[in-house]
């Protein structure tokens, strides 16, 4: 199993992503922290055995750069993949110059969280197989797994990006919303919205719910299924 601690200072973003880890196989969560503090503190936990850390950059008690920086400093030999809404060019780079694998830019979806998770989990079975000195094609093929990220199993004429945004729309909505009311705020037709959500429900991420006001067949609703 590959053992992971989730970061993030959101709440429910730290239980969302580790409700995330615990539907892929071969991962599981041994610990959480809130801060960069936190994060630090169990990383030079030796009994943790930690091999892969899932990093928010943007903490108000450190950045997350800052915590990849200390952790190679103490030695550490984790691997990082950054968890955030950052995404400036210094700050990507500072991130792949110190060794971060992934980064994953939020808001996404699940199969997006999923596909980086499992290309990860493919490169570290890569390195467990390989014995002696590896060849070119052997190289290749590591990285490679860690870069070939795509979005495979959505219905044509869906895109990553725009269930992403439909997703985030769901999970932050106090009550659950109606295609027309999503559509509304994503800029998108309602019969465009309700395929994207009938996307989400088909995968268990959220759930239909009716609503009832006045005459009629009452309308169906989405809510988010919490992890």
């Amino acid at each position: 199993m590959i053992r992971v601690l989730v970061v993030d200072d959101d709440a429910l973003a730290l239980e969302l992503h580790s409700a995330y880890v615990g539907r892929i196989p071969g991962f599981e969560v041994v610990g959480q922290a809130a801060g960069a503090r936190a994060a630090l503190t169990a990383l030079s936990d030796a009994d943790r055995r930690i091999d892969l850390v899932l990093l928010d950059m943007t903490m108000p008690d450190g950045a997350g750069l800052d915590v990849a920086r200390r952790a190679r400093a103490m030695g550490s030999r984790v691997d990082i993949i950054a968890v955030t809404a950052v995404r400036d060019a210094d700050t990507v780079r500072a991130a792949v110059s110190i060794g971060v694998v992934q980064y994953l830019i939020k808001p996404f979806a699940f199969a997006a969280f999923r596909e980086r998770l499992e290309a990860y989990r493919a490169y570290v079975e890569g390195l467990d197989r390989a014995a002696g000195e590896a060849t070119q094609s052997e190289v290749d093929a590591l990285l490679g797994s860690l870069r070939t990220v795509g979005s495979p199993g959505l219905p044509k004429g869906l895109s990553d990006t725009t269930l992403s945004a439909v997703a985030e729309r769901v999970r932050t909505a106090p009550t659950a919303v109606s295609s027309t009311e999503v559509g509304e705020s994503e800029g998108m037709s309602r019969v465009t919205a309700r395929r994207y959500l009938e996307h989400l429900a088909d995968a268990g991420r959220v759930r239909r719910e009716p609503r009832y006001g006045g005459q009629g067949r009452p309308e169906i609703t989405y809510a988010w299924v919490r992890g």
